[in-house]
C-alpha cells in the first residue's frame, strides 16, 4: 500500500521523533523512507540591509542542511532501509507538499509540537498546513514535550 513515505526533518530533536514510526512503516511495507530538509531562508530579513550578510547565511544554513540530512540518511541507510534525500529551500507546508506530489508518495510521516489552539492560530502550523491540504495520507506523531 505504501512505497514512499516522505518524512520532514528540520534538524531538531522534536522533528527526528517520527523517525522510529516512519520506519516501522516502511519496515512492514518495504517502503522507501524520502527524507526532506526545508530551510526557510533566514537572509530574507537582511537582503535589503546587506546582500553580503544574506548570501553568507544562505551557505551557511544549505551547508548545515546538507551535512544533517547526510548524517541521518547514512543512519538510515545502515539499518537497512531504501532511502532518499532531499534539501529545498522555501515555505516549509508549500514546499512539503509540492516534494510530495513531485516525488509521488503514498504517506508523509512528520512530528507535531501539538500546541493548543491559541498557539496554533497565532503563529501558525506546517503540520496543520500539510494536514489539510495533502492528497496522502499523513501519519502525525506529538512529539513529546520535556
Amino acid at each position: 500500500m505504501y512505497k514512499k513515505i516522505l518524512v520532514p526533518l528540520d534538524g531538531s530533536k522534536t522533528a527526528e521523533v517520527v523517525l522510529a514510526h516512519a520506519k516501522a512503516l516502511a519496515y512492514s511495507e518495504g517502503a522507501e523512507i524520502a527524507l526532506l530538509n526545508v530551510a526557510a531562508n533566514p537572509a530574507q530579513e537582511f537582503a535589503f540591509e546587506d546582500p553580503a550578510i544574506a548570501g553568507y547565511s544562505v551557505a551557511e544554513q544549505e551547508q548545515k542542511a546538507a551535512t544533517y540530512m547526510s548524517k541521518v540518511c547514512d543512519e538510515i541507510k545502515a539499518a537497512g532501509f531504501k532511502v532518499s534525500c532531499h534539501l529545498r529551500e522555501g515555505s516549509p507546508a508549500n514546499t512539503i507538499l509540492k516534494v510530495s506530489e513531485e516525488l509521488g508518495v503514498d504517506a508523509i510521516a512528520m512530528a507535531t509540537h501539538g500546541r493548543n489552539w491559541p498557539a496554533t492560530w497565532l503563529i501558525g502550523s506546517v503540520a496543520e498546513r500539510v494536514v489539510r491540504h495533502s492528497k496522502v495520507p499523513v501519519l502525525m506523531i506529538r512529539a513529546n514535550e520535556s
